[in-house]
């Protein structure tokens, strides 16, 4: 490669991925990590629902034992970390869009801010009956605002909400 000039170096890199190349999850002492904070537990993003902490033992490290809740799922999960070791807590978004339409199939055409439709989600099937209210609200002819949140490489309809606005 040395005999090669600089623009022909770029020319054999592939500079068309999609992905921006931010981590999916970022380290945290488990000391620091509280109730209502994110913990990754079993490769899944969760929701941390308590956290205790026991004493220095023998071999000399405190412990935190998280009971979490997996942010798309619902189950409960648990992990036990020594506080002063670092875990992963995942990077998770939260954004709102307006609903365009539902397929038979069950997949949500959505709007952005930017004005382009996302037709990638489908309903999520959780919590029991989510789905039927969905779908009858936005048959009634209400303007419906769903609101997406993004964990670790996955997108999932977690609530709704009418647009009362008039947008």
């Amino acid at each position: 490669m040395a005999d090669q000039s600089t623009e022909e170096q770029l020319n054999n890199y592939d500079f068309t991925s999609s992905d921006a190349g931010a981590s999916h999850t970022f380290p945290m002492d488990a000391g620091q990590i509280r109730k209502g904070g994110y913990i990754v537990i079993k490769g899944r993003p969760c929701k941390v629902a308590n956290v205790s902490t026991s004493k220095t033992g023998k071999h000399g490290h405190a412990k935190a034992n998280f009971t979490a809740i997996d942010i798309f799922t619902g189950k409960k999960l648990e992990d036990i970390v020594p506080t002063s070791h670092a875990t992963s807590v995942p990077n998770v978004a939260r954004l709102d869009y307006q609903l365009l339409d539902i397929s038979d199939d069950g997949f949500l055409s959505l709007l952005t801010e930017s004005g382009d439709t996302k037709d990638d989600l489908k309903l999520p099937g959780f919590p029991e009956g989510f789905d039927d209210q969905l779908r009858a609200e936005f048959d009634a002819g209400k303007t419906i605002i769903v609101t997406v949140v993004s964990a670790m490489g996955h997108d999932q309809v977690m609530s709704y909400k009418e647009d009362t606005t008039g947008n």
